[in-house]
């Protein structure tokens, strides 16, 4: 092989090295050029997805019961999931829906998918740091909240501190079964003007 043709071929290899590396966030700050602290683990990413649900929930008035649903974790990803224990009518739904969804885009989040099916609505979105977080509605009516980490460094994962915002429920997770005289109303929310 000519001088040339091996310079070439360690010139290209050297530069594939170095994408490679890019890639991964090991020559950056950040992970994916979104934020993502470099060094962040799963634990670490557990507990932000944590503080992503509770905000999101925070924001969300009068107050909802919910649950934890289950931790899962990939190669290098974290997903969390709720269960909203509140019974939200579907004459609610859209007003809910609305409340998290301008939540979310007062927080820069992105909003990648809106599914407006008037049986399961589900909006998906992705925060300024690459975490995605969803919203959907299955079986009875009954919310669920996911929150799903980037790739961040490999740890042991442990299970959410905090409480319950009602009750812990051992085994299977039952359809929402605590009522609400705003959210589980069976009438459409009032218009400002109506009342006027």
């Amino acid at each position: 092989m000519s001088r040339i043709v091996q310079t070439a071929c360690r010139a290209s290899a050297m530069v594939a090295v170095g994408m490679l590396l890019a890639g991964c966030g090991l020559l950056s700050e950040s992970r994916d050029g979104r934020g993502v602290p470099a060094g962040m683990d799963m634990q670490e990413a557990a507990e932000h997805a944590d503080g992503m649900f509770y905000a999101t929930v925070g924001a969300i008035k009068p107050e909802l019961a919910w649950t934890h649903r289950a931790t899962t974790t990939g190669r290098c990803d974290v997903s969390r999931y709720w269960t909203v224990m509140t019974v939200i009518s579907e004459q609610r739904r859209g007003n809910f829906l609305g409340v998290v969804e301008r939540f979310w885009k007062a927080n820069d989040y992105r909003i990648d998918t809106v599914n407006p099916s008037k049986d399961l609505p589900t909006i998906i979105a992705t925060s300024p740091d690459g975490f995605g977080i969803r919203v959907s509605f299955g079986y009875k009516g009954q919310a669920f909240f996911e929150v799903t980490t980037p790739c961040v460094d490999k740890s042991e994962v442990a299970r959410p501190v905090k409480a319950a915002n009602g009750r812990a429920y051992e085994g299977k997770i039952p359809t929402p079964d605590v009522r609400s005289a705003f959210w589980s109303a069976e009438s459409p929310v009032p218009s400002p003007s109506a009342s006027a």
